[in-house]
């Protein structure tokens, strides 16, 4: 027998072997009507799994649960690789995984598939719910099932196989035994069977490399949605119209906010003027803070010395994302080419020209350098690719050069360690907006929320082990104040921990549990929703992360409170203390936007562009009926200017219902309206950007309730109408203008 503990508390005895599913329908049977897969001691599997350990704990999923749901979502994965091979025999099947809101499978088809395919394929799937065929698990010693999957000719699965751990491969069938069914390798676990895979739809076809590997083949990316019901499944297909809408490079251009132009290179934002307003009123808001708090502001370098950055871990730890170094030597520099005429080459049989050029010329440079390539197997020969290129960068490890920095951490403790410190020095608090850099892939760049070059609002607290506590709850205050006072009040903070993965982490084990104590007190403390999460941590300390939710419910990290005794211990940091010896600090890294281009994109969205007044770029446009209040109108952007309003005066020939369409369109809060009457009364005739009429002010009245929304914060809710100036609305509730 085996006890069975359910998730409230009670325990159950159930006969040794019997399924998940049977003490399911056991015990509540409408649940195991609507359950998809089960928890065992936390891990999620099949229903039919058999329970054989002798106490275990036992939760039900369903597709309201999101372990549930994304089981649904890997089945869904498979029911459309079935569609896909049963309309397109040819198709050769590579992996299929579950993405954020749904899934994807990569597969190798003679032709492309476009959104016509949709419909066709979405019919098939629809075959294969309504059959409510049965998937079964199959497994097979490791063995025996890599001769299967030669036999049956697909290399990539062949591959997927031979990548996989463990001495058993599984496979999974839908259909009875008699009638064949569709199979698959893979690890599951899956629904019961295809009809309880939700409500789906095919969403888009993208190009993607074999293992993202640009020197592999090119795949077709099907992507796919799965949603519990109908009804959920609509209401994400409504979100996603939104954001379209709401897409930051779309209303980025059309706002005249930023460019990425191809000439300065993917992924390098161009800031045009009225996005740098945005970024310079923010970055002013945060360095008054930062100031009132007892943060110093430095400049340092976008570039430092290798041996910096392998001194902070950070290279080659990032190789894989940062920017190729610039070598000093010229041996260095050679090896740099043949690294890059390697990867050029890829798997193919034989040197390139470039290579054996580069060869011949590092042999003539440094014969032991030649040697030690022979030494390491650099060899010409198929499938040799990633190898040699292991091999270059090793030897390439211990040259000097120059890097862009991926962080800039490593500047602000040369900073700490130019002059001698002591304890009542401490916490020294260095903030900078620094530019940092890391290359990543093309197709992960996404306008100004996936960038190659981007400022971060960084700092770096230096601090006694005693100060420690009440730093983090500074920092944390900081990132509070930031996405309140932005109007971003949905968020909860994450404590991002370490795992066992031990080769990621960097430092002693009691390092990591006196940084990992600290945030969760932390965490604890602040009083706000937090959860853990492990392998999240940065590799040289945890950190507290701000996730926070925009208007339409999707999830950003912004904000992030790092604790690090490593990287004081790696450079030797110290301070004199009151005993007069020397002891080491503890750093805190934090940001509060994180990303400037990052944070602007994503208010673009949460905002559909229509900024709140203090954040707006041009907060009102003066528009002249005709030529006969030009110069009243330019009176009236004279003296908005003066009240430090940002205007802009448009007195051209067009007629006053272009003007104001042109304002609306460009979402600008306030468009003033000047013609003969307004001159005469000296008045201004206000509406907003959605339209709203609010009637004829004196113009000083006008500026000074602008002057109180803006001293106020009065950040209009996400997506609705600006809030009118508050005294506006009193005058036009008694009647004046």
């Amino acid at each position: 027998m085996v006890n069975v503990r359910l998730p409230d508390g009670k325990l159950v005895e159930q006969p040794d072997g019997v399924t998940a599913a049977e003490v399911i329908c056991g015990i509540i049977p409408h649940l195991a009507r609507r359950a998809v897969a089960a928890q065992l001691n936390g891990e999620v599997v099949d229903l039919s799994t058999k329970i054989g350990d002798p106490e275990v704990e036992l939760r039900a999923l369903t597709l309201d649960d999101p372990a549930g749901l994304e089981v649904a979502r890997h089945s869904c994965a498979h029911v459309m690789a079935e569609a896909i091979c049963a309309l397109w025999p040819e198709a050769r099947l590579v992996y299929g995984p579950v993405v954020e809101d749904g899934f994807y499978y990569d597969i190798d088809l003679g032709h492309s598939l476009t959104p016509a395919d949709f419909a066709r394929i979405e019919a098939k799937m629809t075959e294969i719910v309504k059959a409510d065929r049965p998937f079964r698990r199959l497994e097979m010693a490791r063995a025996e099932g890599l001769v299967k999957l030669r036999e049956e000719g697909n290399p990539y699965k062949l591959e997927n196989a031979e990548r996989a751990t463990g001495d058993v491969l599984s496979f999974y069938v839908t259909g009875e035994p008699e009638s064949g069914g569709f199979e698959d390798l893979c690890r599951g676990p899956h629904v019961p069977s295809t009809g309880r895979v939700g409500a789906f739809k095919v969403m888009r076809v993208a190009g993607a490399y074999l293992h993202g590997d640009a020197s592999k083949q090119m795949l077709q990316r099907v992507y796919g949605t799965t949603w519990a019901t109908k009804k959920e499944l609509r209401q994400h297909l409504e979100r996603l119209e939104e954001a379209k809408k709401r897409d930051h490079r779309k209303l980025g251009q059309e706002l005249g906010l930023f460019v990425v132009d191809p000439l300065v290179g993917s992924g390098l934002v161009l800031w045009k003027p009225r996005g740098a307003v945005i970024r310079s009123i923010l970055e002013r808001f945060m360095i008054d803070r930062l100031l009132e708090a007892g943060y110093q502001p430095v400049y340092t370098p976008q570039i430092g010395r290798l041996d910096l950055y392998r001194k902070s871990g950070h290279f080659p730890y990032y190789k894989e994302s940062q920017f190729p170094p610039l070598f000093e030597s010229e041996l260095a520099r050679k090896l740099n080419g043949l690294w890059e005429a390697t990867i050029a080459r890829g798997d193919s049989d034989g040197f390139s020209a470039d290579e054996q050029r580069l060869l011949d010329e590092i042999e003539q440079l440094a014969a032991g350098v030649a040697q030690k390539l022979v030494e390491k197997s650099f060899q010409p020969g198929p499938g040799m690719g990633q190898h040699n290129q292991h091999v270059v960068r090793e030897l390439l490890e211990h040259e000097d050069g120059f890097l862009l920095r991926p962080m800039n951490c490593p500047h602000h403790i040369r900073i700490y360690q130019s002059e001698p410190r002591s304890y009542r020095d401490l916490p020294i608090r260095l903030a900078e907006f620094g530019n940092v850099y890391r290359y990543e892939q093309s197709g992960e760049l996404a306008g100004m929320t996936r960038v190659r070059g981007f400022t971060q609002d960084d700092a770096h607290i230096f601090c006694t082990p005693e100060q420690l506590p009440a730093e983090i709850q500074a920092c944390m205050d900081l990132a509070k104040l930031a996405l309140d006072v932005i109007g971003l009040h949905d968020y909860r903070v994450r404590c991002s921990l370490r795992d066992d993965s031990r080769e990621k982490w960097v430092g002693s084990d009691r390092n990591w549990e006196l940084a990992e104590t600290a945030i969760r007190d932390a965490a604890r403390d602040s009083g706000l929703d937090y959860f853990e999460e492990s392998g999240e941590a940065a590799f040289y300390g945890p950190k507290i992360d701000f996730i926070v939710k925009d208007c339409l419910g999707r999830e950003w990290q912004l904000g992030t409170v790092q604790v690090d005794y490593n990287l004081p211990e790696r450079f030797e940091l110290a301070y004199v203390g009151d005993d007069n010896a020397e002891h080491r600090p503890v750093m805190v890294h934090r940001t509060l936007f994180g990303s400037m281009e990052r944070f602007v994109g994503i208010l673009i969205e949460h905002f559909a562009g229509q900024f709140p007044l203090w954040l707006a770029p041009i907060q009102a446009t003066i528009c002249t009926v005709s030529e006969k209040s030009s110069a009243y109108a330019r009176q009236v952007f004279g003296a908005a200017r003066a009240a430090s309003l940002r205007v802009e005066l448009d007195n051209g020939d067009d007629r006053i219902g272009a003007k104001i369409r042109r304002a609306t369109l460009m979402k600008i809060p306030y468009i003033l309206v000047v013609g003969e009457q307004e001159m005469a009364d000296e008045t201004v005739n206000v509406r907003t950007r959605e339209g709203k009429q609010m009637g004829s002010y004196p113009l000083a009245q006008f500026l000074a309730a602008c002057a109180l929304e803006i001293a106020n914060q009065g950040a209009a809710a996400p997506g609705g109408e600006g809030q009118a100036p508050s005294t506006l609305v009193q005058s036009s509730a008694s009647g004046s203008g």
